[in-house]
């Protein structure tokens, strides 16, 4: 299988440790692209290192929602100086997280909306994140599509299936991850199994959300090849053409990775 996964954290616990050997395993296992996603704005200069060094791991740059309290500075054109940068490919993650409440509502959509009009100009993808928020998301995008289109992705997707419909209808990616693989997972696998190919990447967050079999360890890049797996045999399609796929929309979407 040639493989990309669409977004993971290699510098955060767990992976950064022994950052050149999950890479040389992704390697090995097929994985030909790996985004390097920032979450905030301490870990952007190791983020872009990492990316930097290798010639297979792009970056991006953003402010996860659970930072949003701390970050009032990161606006709009901060995010977009920061994206010239050749190796950053991306805006995000950024979002709407209603679960946990890390940060202020509303200065989490401050925040999401500064990342959104960031991607507007720069027309590079933004990387979504929402979590107990579909509406507000929802909205949010649908308001901000009708100001300019932007390209981009649900990360790690566990809405429901009306909201990939919304998603889709406003013309943006949604990834799939390890979660897919979970027993509990009965509605993300009927989304899955009916997502269109041509919109479809597939992604592992590691160093979380291990797919079978590998739950309970730390996730790593090279675990995407089980999702591929499990989503192939979900939706009938050989895996390796799944996995072209959806490495070819990876690459089509984050074009900036073609330069």
């Amino acid at each position: 299988m040639r493989l990309a996964d669409s977004h993971c954290h290699l510098n955060y616990k767990g992976l950064v440790e022994e950052q050149a050997q999950v890479i040389a395993r992704a390697r090995e296992t097929g994985v030909e692209a790996m985004l390097n996603i920032a979450t905030r704005e301490s870990e952007w200069d190791d983020v872009l290192a990492a990316a930097e060094r290798e010639p297979d791991v792009w970056a991006t740059v953003g402010i996860h929602p659970h930072e949003a309290d701390e970050h009032p500075d990161v606006d709009t054109g901060k995010l977009v100086a920061r994206a010239a940068h050749p190796r950053i490919v991306g805006i995000g993650e950024t979002g709407l997280d209603y679960y946990y409440d890390h940060s202020d509502r509303d200065r989490q959509r401050h925040s999401f909306r500064s990342h959104i009009a960031a991607s507007r100009e720069t027309q590079l993808p933004i990387v979504i994140h929402t979590r107990d928020a579909e509406e507000d998301t929802a909205a949010m995008l649908r308001e901000e599509m009708g100001k300019g289109a932007f390209p981009g992705v649900i990360h790690c997707f566990t809405a429901s299936g009306e909201f990939a419909d919304i998603a889709l209808e406003l013309g943006l990616y949604i990834s799939i991850s390890g979660i897919v693989t979970f027993k509990n997972a009965k509605d993300l696998q009927e989304t899955g199994a009916r997502l269109p190919l041509d919109r479809m990447l597939i992604e592992t967050d590691a160093p979380f959300l291990a797919p079978v079999p590998h739950r309970g360890k730390t996730g790593e890049p090279a675990f995407v090849a089980d999702t591929c797996r499990f989503l192939a045999n979900l939706r009938g399609e050989d895996p390796d053409a799944l996995a072209d796929a959806t490495r070819l929309n990876f690459h089509k979407l984050f074009s900036k990775t073609l330069a």
